[in-house]
């Protein structure tokens, strides 16, 4: 009876093994948005959440890496309205809304500046393959090895901030957003 006991709890103890971890879906995403996967005509708007209670407070001083690999701050870019986006390679929102962002930059030529800061730790390693595949037309490889922003800002990824031409907040959106939408064109007007 103890035999018998034993082969059914080790029977009952083999059926509750761990599952392999699923794969990121990241390069499943990057495939899909590069193709255009997210230009869906039935697919309703990708709105995040609009933040307001940072609204006029300065842009952080944070040294960053430009697409060169040389130091820089949000400083360099004042003078006209700057949309800064925080993603990482990881984070599947963030790479599903990255081709809209593009899109955005182009549309917006000179009147916006829209930078992408990496959030990842492996920095270039990770990022430079990325936007070699994904052959964006105006985004650049910004990086943040010390993510700096991400933990500075106490955010998750994706965040978006716009700040206006003096380098103030107008707003941040959290969370992944149609950038080719009617929402967003209203939301980024407001930077005047």
């Amino acid at each position: 009876m103890i035999a018998l006991l034993l082969i059914t709890g080790l029977g009952i103890a083999g059926c509750d093994k761990p599952k392999a971890p699923e794969p990121q879906a990241t390069a499943t995403v990057a495939a899909d948005s590069a193709a255009g996967a997210d230009e869906a005509s039935d697919a309703p708007e990708r709105i995040g959440t609009l933040d307001r209670t940072h609204k006029g407070e300065a842009a952080p001083d944070f040294a960053f890496l430009d697409p060169a690999g040389k130091p820089v701050t949000l400083a360099a870019f004042r003078g006209k309205p700057l949309l800064l986006n925080l993603w990482a390679t990881w984070c599947a929102p963030c790479v599903r809304e990255m081709p809209t962002l593009d899109r955005l930059a182009v549309r917006e030529g000179e009147k916006l500046q829209v930078l992408v800061v990496s959030q990842d730790l492996e920095g270039a390693e990770k990022v430079t393959p990325f936007f070699a595949k994904a052959k964006f037309a105006a985004l650049q490889p910004y990086l943040d090895p010390d993510v700096q922003f991400s933990t500075g800002y106490g955010v998750n990824l994706p965040t978006t901030i716009l700040y206006d031409a003096q380098g103030r907040e107008v707003w941040r959106v959290s969370g992944d957003m149609d950038w080719d939408g009617e929402t967003a064109a209203k939301w980024v007007a407001e930077a005047g």
